[in-house]
């Protein structure tokens, strides 16, 4: 990211034209919204999504609007996937300028329920996968010399429990969260920032899948209606609402800001 210029017209501070962009999870949900803003401000971006029709739909959907849009399959808990994935953008692009680390799971199970199997999933795709992009996607951005952003979608579960049945994935939250700020620091001598965006309620077909009838025993709808009734904003937030406040992060808009947390979640932790 370039240091912030006077001289820079507010028309520009938006125009990602020239720089490539990796989102992972970028076909679906939040992970769609966010691809979206960045193609239209001007980037060339790589959707990483773990299955390949999806990911090969939705580049397809946004390259009929004259986007840049590509999809290559990968399972960001993969080290070979995610060294592809680098190699992969280079080649076709150039360069790797933003890495939105977007993709997730947040299967419900308490943890009296929960499986090895199943922790291990979460956390390996929520927390091992950041750490596999983020470390392969700096080492092209600190050998280009040009420095970059690099984006992590956490969760207000990063700040405060939700609800019950989500304790793995909160604790990679967490982790996510000590991650981005202490990656903040190893990076900014490189002029790579490195920030977080924790999410509220989203309504995606993720949290409506969450709707349906669980094995768990916990009843997820009456999770969901007690949860958007401590919403200030009387709302879930869309897809949309994530993927404006990224494009303000990976832009010269946000060009003092590293190791910061923004939570997106219509007031609901002020309740």
């Amino acid at each position: 990211m370039e240091n912030s210029n006077s001289t820079i017209p507010v028309s520009k501070f938006l125009d990602l034209t020239g720089k490539t962009a990796i989102v992972t999870g970028g076909a679906l949900g939040i992970g769609f919204g966010i691809t979206a803003r960045l193609a239209e401000a001007g980037a060339n971006v790589v959707i990483a999504n773990r299955t390949k029709e999806e990911g090969e739909k939705a580049a397809l959907d946004l390259t009929a609007k004259g986007f840049k849009v590509k999809a290559i399959c990968t399972d960001v808990s993969s080290e070979e996937a995610v060294k592809n994935l680098v190699i992969e953008t280079v080649r076709d692009f150039g360069s790797i300028d933003i890495l939105v680390n977007n993709a997730g799971v947040y299967p419900s199970i308490p943890v009296s329920k929960m499986t090895l199997e199943e922790f291990d999933k979460i956390l390996s795709i929520n927390l091992k996968g950041v750490f596999l992009t983020t470390k392969y996607s700096s080492e092209q951005m600190i050998k280009q010399g040009k420095g970059g952003s690099i984006i992590n979608i956490t969760s207000i579960d990063a700040l405060h429990p939700s609800m019950v049945g989500l304790a793995a994935y909160d604790a990679s939250k967490h982790g996510v969260w000590g991650f981005t700020k202490n990656v903040a620091l190893e990076l900014a001598p490189h002029k790579i920032w490195v920030n977080a965006i924790a999410p509220g309620g989203i309504a995606t077909p993720g949290v409506a899948k969450l709707q349906q009838p669980a094995a768990s025993g916990v009843d997820q709808t009456k999770m969901i209606e007690g949860f958007l009734a401590g919403i200030p904003m009387h709302r879930m937030g869309d897809s949309d609402e994530i993927g404006k406040v990224v494009l303000f992060l990976a832009s010269n808009m946000s060009s003092y800001m590293t190791g910061s947390q923004i939570v997106v979640d219509g007031g609901f932790l002020l309740s």
